[in-house]
């Protein structure tokens, strides 16, 4: 029997596609399984076609049969089988796809879908084989046909025996080498592992033989090992059942199954789309953020199958950074898959899917916040930092899909309050959106900043997150509502004659502004009477774009540029420190610089900056108590 060749092309695919194609070698057993339930969905496609045909679904499955002692592992299905022609053309020509030709020959109904339509998924078994023999009979035939190949140097064929229709595809897995241990491959327990991850919603029966222990029936502390054949796969997707036959426990159940965390989920979300795309999902909100969620260890992403085949484990384009969080699974029929199924195009279709999961995803969370407040409050505290994140980021181009998701900590009502619900309180006459930036509610509280808005009634948000300054500059406005800080040079709120009160105590007092800010010697921008404060003797503010949290934040980054706020030393002219501080001016210079250099020191304190020279600082504080 002469050995035949492959052509020279597909030999050197074959040599690629062994050694580089596949990212893992354990893919081998999903892709051999898909063709075989391809094979039993082709007897189901003509059965509807042809009278002389029944399908009776009980009657077909695919099993998975290793044998240690002779080194094999043997895929059989009772599926539709193969000619002599069609292994000639299936398996003689690399990359040419019996599904495919199936497919593209009988227009499908009734939603009957191919899995495998590319023709490569067969030859990842030489990844793990030194030989690979396929036994086959196909459906209407007497004959049965060997096909048997050790890889690149060719295959033969000659008639054989079998009884049934179908095919075994029989594996001799190769030897253990220092590299790889082949041996995994023939240990029934990893080979259930890996069916139930790739292939566990094919949707017939997956049957093992597997071994268990038991009790050894009369007697009490005795077992036995018993094997038994059993389906390993579950066949029939949770995502493919009618919402109305599910309960919240069935969910809570898969999304345990699949280890998509060990919280209980806020949320789940359940899609089914037929549409210019199809696809179905199951998306869960979680309520726990993931210990390494702001680790490079963490991986975003959906699970994604292709007609109930897992395809990627982490399929990131599914998901943008800002809804990381989201836990689940797409099952599409439409993806277009290159030649190793699992690595993806990116094409319009799994665009589209993106691009509807996004909308979902934000209108679910909107019902969350509006029909459940408790739950959307502990999903924030868990993830509300990763949405402003995404509100920052890209330049602001998603500002406008979160900034309804975004809540912040208010003044007024002690509780976290969404940007909306502030502006529908705000009074006619206020023009702007308050906020006070700080380490906690509680130290943004006692802000000297904040005194006159608070005595206004004024409602201000309280920003604790390093990234909540960043995003609002990146927002600027809400509802044509700009958002001011109570750090800011104009707060908006000054009356005319108040005003011009200030300016004229300004001006007064300018001579002793001046030398104040030599002492200080350019640690602050300028010096001015202050029209925020009513009970503080000093405080700080900030000209430009940069505020002090800002320049806290940015100092504390690896690559520290040494970005400063340009500050303002604000003086109460009506606290009683005013007084001395004209006094020591007129009198006593030198106790003036100590003066001056206290306050200074004070304002960053309550900032939460840190003194220059803290040595200095207590000598001052020494000598003004002698």
């Amino acid at each position: 029997m002469a050995k035949r060749q492959f052509k020279a092309e597909s030999k050197r695919l074959l040599e690629m596609m062994i050694n580089s194609i596949y990212s893992q070698k354990e893919i081998f057993l999903r892709e051999l399984i898909s063709n075989a339930s391809d094979a039993i969905d082709k007897i189901y496609y003509k059965a509807l076609t042809d009278e002389s045909l029944t399908f009776q679904q009980d009657q077909y499955y695919i099993k998975v049969t290793a044998d240690k002692e002779n080194r094999t592992l043997t895929i059989s299905d009772t599926g539709i089988g193969m000619t002599k022609e069609e292994l000639e053309n299936n398996l003689g020509i690399i990359a040419k796809s019996g599904s495919l030709a199936f497919k593209s020959e009988n227009e499908m109904k009734d939603g009957q879908e191919i899995i495998g339509q590319f023709g490569v998924g067969f030859y990842s078994a030489f990844m793990v084989a030194d030989v690979v023999t396929v036994i086959t009979k196909a459906l209407g035939s007497d004959e049965a046909f060997k096909w048997e190949s050790k890889g690149a140097d060719g295959y033969t064929i000659k008639t054989c025996e079998k009884d049934h229709v179908g095919t075994d595809i029989i594996i001799k897995v190769k030897e253990n080498t220092e590299e790889e241990t082949y041996d995994e491959y023939l240990e029934e327990h990893r080979l259930s592992s890996i069916i139930k991850k790739y292939s566990d919603f094919i949707r017939y029966p997956v049957k093992m033989d597997i071994t268990e222990q038991k009790h050894k029936e009369g007697t009490e502390n005795e077992y036995e090992e018993v094997t038994e054949e059993q389906v390993v796969n579950s066949m029939v997707p949770i995502w493919r059942k009618n919402k109305s036959e599910l309960t919240d426990e069935d969910y809570e159940n898969f999304y345990k199954e699949k280890h998509y965390g060990f919280d209980k989920p806020l949320k789940h979300i359940h899609i089914s789309v037929d549409g210019a795309v199809r696809y179905q999902s199951i998306l869960y909100i979680p309520e726990q953020m993931p210990y390494d969620y702001y680790s490079k260890e963490f991986e975003k992403g959906l699970e994604l199958y292709s007609n109930g085949v897992l395809i990627m484990e982490k399929c990131a384009d599914l998901v943008p950074d800002y809804f990381s969080f989201v836990k689940g699974m797409v099952d599409s029929e439409d993806l277009s898959l290159n030649i190793s199924r699992e690595m993806l195009q990116h094409d319009r279709q799994l665009k589209l899917i993106a691009k509807n999961i996004k909308k979902k995803i934000k209108s679910q969370l909107l019902s969350l916040l509006k029909d459940d407040r408790e739950k959307y409050e502990k999903f924030y505290n868990a993830f509300g930092r990763q949405l402003k994140y995404g509100v920052y980021s890209d330049f602001g181009s998603n500002k406008d899909l979160l900034q309804d998701l975004l809540m912040f900590y208010s003044s007024t009502e002690k509780k976290l309050v969404t940007i909306d619900e502030y502006v529908s309180r705000m009074p006619e006459e206020q023009k702007y959106i308050y906020y006070a930036s700080g380490e906690s509610n509680e130290r943004i509280e006692k802000l000297p900043q904040t005194e006159r808005l608070t005595d206004k009634g004024y409602e201000i948000l309280y920003f604790t997150d390093e990234v909540d300054e960043f995003a609002i500059k990146m927002l600027m406005n809400y509802n044509d509502k700009e958002f001011k800080s109570v750090a800011s040079g104009d707060l908006g709120i000054e009356e005319e004659a108040e005003q011009n009160q200030a300016e004229t105590e300004q001006k007064n007092n300018e001579a002793m502004f001046m030398y104040m800010k030599d002492v200080l010697k350019g640690q602050v921008k300028d010096i001015k009477v202050s029209t925020r404060l009513k009970r503080h003797p000093v405080c700080l503010s900030t000209d430009g774009e940069v505020s002090i949290e800002m320049e806290k934040i940015l100092k504390s980054m690896p690559d520290n540029q040494n970005i400063q706020a340009e500050k303002i030393l604000e003086i109460n002219t009506n606290h009683e420190v005013f007084q001395s501080l004209k006094q020591a001016f007129e009198t006593d210079k030198s106790k003036l610089d100590i003066y001056t250099n206290l306050l200074y020191n004070q304002a960053l304190l309550i900032e939460g900056l840190p003194i220059k020279d803290p040595v200095e600082f207590t000598n001052d504080m020494c000598k003004i108590m002698i």
